[in-house]
């Protein structure tokens, strides 16, 4: 999982002014920040404003949902156990199949026209692009390029969202010496951050150029896993036994007080220079539900310990719109955290109390924030309930027709 906020959508934005600047509205040729960048197709319908949307995954398909008012727009099915990844660039999905990352439409844009735009919407449609290869899977948006990591093969796809808007399924391709699970993700200036492994073992990161020379690297992180982005383009990898923390070319281990102190799912913010994580001890335990998590200082190195009220699960982590910190309990609270000084903001109940299960490909809640908004799934009664995360009032709570695996959203 990733779960890291970037500046992706602006930086498409950005890029793409000087073109969309000439264009006026009557214009069907305008370039869009936002979307493909032909005039709205066939069969869409302009709306006032931007439509949010949410995607959730289920045994057989994925439902898309309207994200203010909950009502279902799209039932799509699939095949096989799939997984969700937004692209974070308003519009689309990455679906993980098992032959790669297929790409839904969620049916949801906006055309900039110079200083304002225009909002449509449409059918949501799984496209016929697919990037990467067997076992797909990290997803992440960092630094105006989307980074895609497939397990079995080992490939490193970088996609740039403005030709995924456009309809273009082309990326630049790197393939990490052997296969592993693992992630990647570009910066900037060209460099990539890889991880180092094989499928017996994960053991770092390595910092590689433009040209994919290798410039520095760290291999003081058994079982490597996850990635964060935090303020100020710094990264963040979880160890087995810590976190490396990346800050342009350097790279510091900052070591767990536990021998086995697992830190593998994290969630970062750019509004925050601490990331969150969550925090296992028990080495020889088949699943662990823990009752812990962390707040690492990206500019300190600080590794804080922070009791937590309940257990949760790694679908349980978010960030908050201010960077703050929210976990999803198993007690059916959300909870909210200051990052600074860990202190508890607020607890929301949501849903009712529930168990992660055995199995994680099974149906379990589901936490995704959107702007001010917190969306929970529960399978066990079907449904999804928004709060929003500032004032913790209860938005809008829906039914759904399947119990739900994941839940990702676009903001259209």
């Amino acid at each position: 999982m990733h779960f890291s906020r970037t500046k992706l959508t602006s930086t498409i934005a950005l890029t793409t002014a000087a073109a969309i600047a000439l264009v006026g509205c009557g214009s069907d040729s305008g370039e869009s920040t936002t979307s493909s960048s032909t005039a709205p197709s066939e069969g869409s319908v302009e709306q006032q404003s931007a439509t949010p949307r949410l995607a959730l995954s289920y045994d057989g398909g994925i439902l898309v949902l309207d994200a203010e008012n909950l009502e279902q727009v799209a039932d799509i099915p699939t095949e096989g156990f799939i997984r969700l990844n937004s692209a974070d660039n308003g519009r689309n999905v990455f679906v993980s199949e098992s032959g790669g990352f297929r790409v839904l439409d969620m049916g949801t844009w906006t055309q900039q026209h110079g200083d304002h735009g225009h909002y449509y919407t449409s059918e949501p449609t799984m496209t016929d692009m697919t990037f990467g290869g067997a076992e797909p899977g990290h997803v992440v948006p960092h630094d105006s390029r989307i980074t895609l990591f497939s397990d079995g093969t080992g490939e490193v796809d970088i996609v740039e969202p403005a030709e995924l808007l456009r309809g273009n399924a082309e990326s630049t391709e790197y393939t990490v010496p052997e296969p592993h699970h693992g992630v990647a993700v570009f910066r900037e200036d060209g460099s990539l951050v890889v991880t180092r492994g094989n499928e017996e073992e994960r053991s770092g990161i390595a910092i590689l150029d433009s040209e994919r020379n290798e410039i520095a690297s760290n291999d003081q992180c058994p079982g490597v896993h996850g990635e964060a982005a935090a303020a100020d383009g710094v990264l963040t990898f979880g160890c087995q036994d810590g976190i490396l923390i990346v800050r342009g070319n350097e790279i510091q281990k900052v070591q767990s007080p536990d021998g086995y102190g697992r830190i593998g799912n994290q969630a970062g913010s750019e509004e925050s220079p601490i990331v969150l994580g969550d925090y296992k001890v028990d080495e020889n335990a088949e699943l662990e539900r823990p009752n812990q998590f962390t707040l690492t200082d990206t500019r300190t190195g600080e590794l804080r310990i922070v009791p937590f009220p309940s257990s949760y699960s790694f679908r349980s982590i978010e960030r908050g719109p201010a960077g703050e910190a929210v976990i999803l309990g198993t007690d059916g609270s959300l909870y909210v955290y200051d990052p600074n000084t860990a202190e508890q903001i607020r607890s929301i109940p949501v849903i009712e109390a529930w168990t992660e299960p055995d199995e994680w490909q099974s149906p379990m809640p589901n936490v995704h924030v959107q702007g001010d908004v917190a969306y929970v799934t529960d399978p066990n009664a079907q449904t999804v309930t928004a709060v929003n995360v500032t004032t913790g009032e209860e938005v809008a709570q829906a039914d759904l027709p399947q119990p739900t695996i994941e839940l990702t959203g676009v903001t259209g």
